[in-house]
């Protein structure tokens, strides 16, 4: 796997806190390495969409990374009621289901970017950099990197 700078939060160079909500758990392992790879935190999982919004408000993530096709709700739905009750929230749809109508009913409902699975590693890190943008990220060097 690449070596990332690890992305911190400017406001308190914190790790950048996920929430990872898929209905599979390889896919969320896959997230979770990813995200941690980036020097991120998953702060919660969730297999489905009700899960997703009780998980949300215990953890207030920085980011959600939301799968669209989940049981009992689907991500687009959960996406909407998250947005909803935290107009701040930052919903990334991350799914194989990458239909135009699909990535724009989610960018409709609240989502703030769209990443087609499978996931390369270069496009959630700059596709993170990009939905932090406001709160921005300060970025920590690897220790390969600051030897070079």
């Amino acid at each position: 796997m690449e070596n990332f700078a690890a992305l911190l939060r400017s406001k308190d160079n914190q790790p950048v806190r996920y929430l990872i909500v898929d209905d599979s758990v390889f896919a969320r392992r896959n997230l979770a390495r990813l995200v941690e790879s980036f020097g991120g935190l998953v702060a919660g999982e969730a297999g489905d969409g009700c899960t997703a919004i009780t998980e949300y408000e215990r953890t207030r993530p920085d980011i959600v990374l939301m799968d669209i096709t989940m049981p009992q709700m689907e991500g687009i739905e959960a996406a909407e009621r998250i947005v909803t009750r935290f107009p701040d929230a930052r919903i990334v749809m991350v799914s194989s289901v990458g239909y135009q109508e699909n990535i724009v009913a989610a960018l409709q409902k609240g989502a703030r970017h769209f990443v087609q699975k499978p996931v390369k590693p270069e496009v959630l890190y700059d596709v993170v950099r990009y939905v932090m943008g406001e709160e921005g990220v300060t970025t920590q060097f690897t220790a390969a990197e600051v030897r070079e």
